[in-house]
């Protein structure tokens, strides 16, 4: 942008200035010749002075002694000569001159020039106005430098030439700011096109700009462009939106998916555990039943007392599934924190063994609490499977624990893993709906915001804070109630 407005102003200036000082120029030799032809007529009236002088009868000895007093311009000349050429009489260097022909030809006196200018048998350049004495037919010359022409004009030309020097400068000064101020100001427009037309709508910097006009453009220009910045801002909050919403509704979908593929295994559990309860509770009652003869030797005594053992554990595990996957709503009901840990506990048993994880349990009498039992169950149990998915990603030891106790009125419970903890930025998610940090089809996100409904619904509070070494608690406490059994 620069280049083609500095184009632009040099031939501007010469286009003003080389016709400026053709004029000057012009002028001066206009000058030069007015003063010329002033000279002629100065040196033409003294001739014809002279010549009347001579017209009175004057000789030459006396005009000599009167030419000599004339006052002229330095290096002017007064010269009478004959029509041999002979110098009869000389204002200066008389005695170098008079008596010596200046010219090997006679002079004609009809062509005698009025005037010409030439340079001087002393070698000066002289303007000449000649007149003759026609009595003596003597050729009177009175010459004046042509360098007094120049000394006249030289100082209006000086004057002249300085002034025009002067406002010359004075423009291009002009010139000069102008043209930075608008280079400036055209350069920065340009860089902010080139900005907006990248895609950058970041907030322009204003600068000084050198008109009014260019100021209000300015001003327009950067409004413009924060309104481009607020709509490009609030089309892309709007497509974040829409696609947090359609990821939530895609959440959805898969959640409802999964809670009927969990309502069908429920069904399923449930009808499962009945048939394989009963089957249970023959072998468990024949064991019991075998177990009161006395003649059975101590080696059988001992397997029916394996059998015993294990066919309470299933049944214990049956129990616990058909109860966990009950659909209908139950009422609440006297319940000790510490039992529904047993019971989770017995359902990720295995799975903690098969992942190395190692699990403790720690109760310290914790008071009973009125609740649904399932529902805390499921509560442990979305910890409990939180830890186990913290801990797996890390290096061994894999450690967890589960303390159940009682403090002010409240039954307390937390799990503990030495897994590497929840973010800070991610702290204050966790038990929104949907949040979730595993990979798409690996979790739902509504874990963490169930169990908060369903603690929130018994009255209590549940939390997270991180463990001192560095990995995740989560707890939560109900209100205590007194001891049925009491």
């Amino acid at each position: 942008m620069a280049q083609p407005l500095r184009r632009q102003i040099v031939l501007l200036n010469v286009a003003i200035f080389v016709p400026a000082f053709a004029m000057l120029s012009w002028s001066a030799v206009r000058t030069y010749e007015e003063q010329i032809r002033q000279i002629e007529g100065e040196a033409r009236a003294m001739a014809a002075t002279i010549v009347g002088y001579l017209d009175r009868g004057r000789d030459v000895a006396a005009v000599q002694t009167v030419i000599q007093d004339i006052p002229l311009p330095s290096g002017s000349v007064i010269t009478i000569t004959d029509r041999l050429s002979t110098v009869l009489a000389r204002s200066t260097e008389a005695e170098q001159y008079v008596g010596r022909r200046v010219s090997t030809e006679p002079m004609a006196v009809q062509d005698v020039p009025q005037f010409v200018q030439r340079v001087g048998v002393d070698g000066i350049e002289r303007v000449f106005a000649n007149d003759v004495f026609t009595k003596g037919s003597w050729l009177v010359s009175v010459g004046i430098p042509s360098k007094v022409a120049w000394d006249r004009v030289s100082p209006i030309f000086t004057r002249t030439a300085a002034i025009v020097v002067a406002v010359t400068l004075l423009t291009l000064l002009i010139e000069f700011l102008f043209l930075r101020a608008y280079t400036r100001a055209f350069d920065h427009a340009l860089e902010f096109a080139h900005r907006v037309a990248g895609g950058d709508l970041s907030p322009p910097r204003a600068i000084g700009m050198p008109s009014r006009e260019m100021e209000t453009i300015q001003h327009s220009v950067i409004e413009m462009v924060n309104r481009m910045r607020a709509a490009r801002d609030a089309i892309a909050a709007q497509v974040s939106e829409e696609r947090r919403m359609r990821q939530e509704l895609e959440s959805l979908q898969r959640q409802v998916i999964r809670q009927e593929r969990l309502a069908a295994i429920g069904v399923l559990v449930s009808g499962v555990a009945h048939e394989l309860n009963n089957p249970l509770q023959a072998i468990l009652g024949f064991a019991e039943l075998l177990q009161l003869r006395e003649d059975l030797p101590e080696a059988a005594t001992q397997e029916l007392a394996l059998i015993q053992k294990e066919s309470t554990r299933a049944s214990a595990i049956i129990r616990n599934l058909s109860r966990f996957s009950r659909q209908q709503t139950a009422d609440a009901s006297p319940l000790r924190l510490c039992d529904v840990v047993a019971s989770v506990v017995e359902l990720r048993q295995r799975r903690l063994v098969e992942d190395d994880i190692e699990l403790a349990v720690m109760e310290a009498n914790d008071p009973p609490v009125l609740a649904v039992f399932p529902e805390l169950q499921q509560v442990v149990l979305n910890f409990l499977i939180n830890a186990e998915q913290a801990v797996s990603e890390c290096p061994e030891p894999r450690k967890i624990s589960i303390a159940t106790s009682g403090r002010d009125g409240h039954a307390y419970l937390e799990v503990q893993d030495s897994g590497a903890g929840v973010p800070p930025e991610n702290e204050a998610k966790l038990f929104q709906p949907f949040f979730t940090t595993k990979p798409v089809g690996e979790g739902t996100g509504l874990g963490l915001s169930v169990s908060y409904g369903i603690i929130q619904s018994h009255g209590g509070t549940i939390g997270y804070r991180r463990a001192a070494d560095g990995g995740a608690i989560f707890y939560f406490e109900l209100p205590a109630i007194d001891d049925p059994s009491a």
